[in-house]
């Protein structure tokens, strides 16, 4: 199985419609702790389609996206045509051009573990202004939400996907450090705050299927074992759970403050 950065490109509009959206309070913390008016200058790296870059267009700031996926970002400028106050470069963010003005905010969701570990904190800081800050926002699936449909699932992967792991659950929130080596840079970076939102969805079986053909280990499966997985999956939620399953979602932001170069 390959996973690759740009494998959710091929599936732009797919992407839009399935994935669930932020939290408002995600949001309107975000916007409070980093002190964004209309006036700000927000960076969002590989923003997707615009999932957080449109409520944080809508508070006025000039939000500057990098996108590497050419699909993606198309479907990111149509859905911020009402905010011309904004833009969205094609671009990897390690090879794009830091302007000489810098950010207020620096933003990266559910996007960060695909930036070079060895550039990424660098860079961000590099982006910002003093007393600036970087918010990286994560989404956990976590333990919770139908009872019993976890477990039962792990017969359809352990059939299908080669990279199954025998025993696997998801963790408990509990579970989740709040701490992030890969955060940590005492020269560059300091004061961190992590703040964490639930979130329950319901899904039929066939949105719940359209939502997984939209996760990279998925994708990144071959096409018939992607196909009977899929198929394994509406199955077991169409006759073992009256067609209808809960997921529980945790999104988790860490805000960071630039420290005066």
């Amino acid at each position: 199985m390959v996973r690759s950065r740009t494998a959710f490109d091929a599936i732009a509009q797919e992407y839009d419609a399935r994935r669930p959206r932020y939290p408002e309070a995600l949001v309107a913390d975000l916007v409070a702790a980093a002190g964004i008016t209309a006036g700000s200058r927000i960076l969002e790296i590989a923003p997707g389609t615009g999932q957080l870059t449109v409520p944080l267009a809508r508070t006025g700031a000039a939000v500057v996206a990098v996108e590497l996926g050419r699909s993606l970002a198309a479907v990111a400028r149509r859905n911020l045509q009402a905010y011309p106050w904004t833009t969205v470069d094609t671009a990897a963010f390690e090879d794009w051009p830091l302007p000489h003005e810098p950010f207020d905010l620096v933003v990266c969701a559910t996007a960060w573990h695909w930036l070079d570990e060895d550039v990424r904190l660098s860079r961000c800081a590099a982006a910002l202004r003093p007393g600036g800050s970087l918010a990286v926002v994560d989404t956990h699936h976590i333990a919770g939400g139908t009872v019993g449909f976890t477990r039962a699932s792990q017969a359809c992967y352990q059939r299908w996907d080669p990279a199954y792991s025998p025993g696997f659950t998801p963790p408990a929130v509990a579970d989740l450090p709040v701490a992030r080596a890969d955060l940590t840079d005492p020269d560059l970076f300091a004061d961190l705050r992590s703040r964490r939102y639930g979130v329950e969805v319901t899904y039929t079986a066939q949105q719940f299927c359209a939502l997984l053909e939209t996760y990279s280990n998925i994708r990144g499966l071959e096409e018939s074992h992607r196909d009977g997985l899929l198929r394994c999956i509406a199955e077991l939620i169409d006759g073992a759970f009256a067609g209808v399953v809960v997921k529980p979602y945790l999104f988790e932001t860490r805000l960071l403050t630039r420290l005066a170069r």
